[in-house]
Parts: C-alpha cells; structure tokens; sequence
C-alpha cells in the first residue's frame, strides 16, 4: 500500500513499552541492559549538556563523565535506589550526576573511559554542535531559565528527537516515506515558508491529501512519544504529569 493509503494498519499499536524502572529489577540480565540503553538513549546528550555548563567542563572531559554516569549507573543500581514516591525520575537522575560528577572530583579521578553503553551511539560531534562550541557561564542561561529548567527542556528535545526517529522508521517500514517528508517538512521545518497548496504541488497529490498524510503523521509521532516517555517514568502518576507538560493536555 502506498502512503496515500492511511487506514490504520494491524499492528499499528504495537506492545506497550516496559517501564525501565520495572526492567532494572528483572532477573534477566538482558532487560536490565535494554534498560539501560532505553535510559542511556533518552538521556545521555541532556546529562552530557548539563555536565558542560553546570561543572563547566571541557567537552572530552564530559564526554568521560557521561560515559562513566551511566556505567556507574549500572555498577550502583541507582534505578533500583529511586523512590517512586519522592519525584521525578528525570529529577533523580541530574541529582546523580551531581552527585557522580562531586565524587570523581574528590576522588580525583581523571582516566578515560573507552566505549559507551552498547547498541547506543554517542554523537558527541552533534551534542556540542547544539551547544555552541562553548561553555556557558551557568548566570548567563537566558533568565529566568535555570540549570535545572535547561536540563528538563533538553531531556524533552531528546525524547522528541527519539519520537522522530522512530516515526521514521516506522513510515519506512509501511511504504510511507513521503509522509514523513510532508511531516519533516511541514512540522520540523518553518512552516511559514511553506503551505498545504505547495507541498500538493511539489508532491503532485491533491490538498486533501497532504492533510491526510500530515494528521496521521502527527497522531503517531503523537503515539510514538507517549510510549517513549511512559517508559522513561518510574509510575502512572509521573507519565501523566509527564504528559500534561510535554503536549499540554491528558494522553490519550
């Protein structure tokens, strides 16, 4: 079927994803490493900004300290140590990279770390590309913007960014490439310079056709991201919190 055809498919809900909260307590060595990359995934490029202007460092040496949080992450079974009850999963986690970043400063540890978290890849190059090539002094952070608020709006532009991906490939899979162009196009790009009737004419389909094409692109960039951020949170309540704040309104 061509991506004209937008009726929903049979496996257009695929199994809900695990909490990563549930999979770190598995007894299956491989849940716990899926875990960890699905975590690793969502949050390595926010902790590695965060570390660049909180701990003002330089990139190779957050690049180091990314790596080694999410060993340590592991090695501590800090996911297993969270408390559902006191916060946010995203509110944990920069509080032990604070807290990881002070004890390797005490400890005085400055080796390299080789790898990353497997089957993850760390695009360092694209990370500092999006900072600006240098670090901020933390009092010059637009106000009223503060560190904390900077890490929060990164973690939501990398599960965004994730969303993306996802929905990509998810359109390659069922023949429906040019939908996601309409979307990229359309919704990632500046839709002030572009409209309905110039992408029916670029693409050589009817209006019609390109708001078709574009409402279910949205609905399952919309689907894809849930499910993405139901994993990332330690309970129901947090997702729904979680989900208010990011689409401004209760999932569906």
């Amino acid at each position: 079927m061509s991506d004209e055809g937008l009726q929903p498919s049979g496996d257009r809900f695929p199994p809900t994803r695990r909490s990563v909260i549930e999979a770190v307590a598995s007894t299956d060595a491989e849940d716990r490493v899926r875990a960890l990359e699905s975590l690793c995934a969502a949050y390595w490029k926010p902790i590695y900004k965060y570390i660049r202007l909180r701990w003002q460092r330089p990139a190779d040496e957050a690049q180091d300290l990314t790596q080694g949080f999410f060993v340590k992450l592991l090695e501590r079974e800090l996911l297993e140590k969270f408390d559902l009850k006191k916060g946010r999963l995203r509110t944990y986690l920069r509080m032990c990279v604070d807290s990881f970043v002070s004890n390797e400063d005490k400890a005085g540890r400055r080796q390299k770390r080789g790898g990353g978290i497997p089957h993850v890849a760390l695009d360092f190059a694209a990370a500092e590309d999006e900072l600006g090539n240098t670090v901020m002094d933390p009092s010059k952070l637009p106000s009223p913007e503060s560190l904390e608020e900077f890490f929060e709006k990164e973690w939501l532009r990398s599960l965004f960014s994730l969303a993306i991906e996802e929905l990509h490939q998810y359109c390659a899979a069922r023949d429906r490439d040019r939908t996601f162009r309409l979307f990229e196009a359309y919704d990632l790009g500046d839709r002030d310079k572009i409209s309905y009737d110039q992408l029916a004419k670029e693409y050589a389909i009817s209006v019609s056709d390109v708001t078709n094409a574009l409402a279910w692109a949205r609905r399952e960039f919309r689907r894809i991201a849930l499910e993405l951020l139901r994993e990332l949170c330690g309970s129901e309540q947090e997702f729904q919190r979680e989900a208010r704040a990011a689409f401004g309104s209760h999932p569906k």
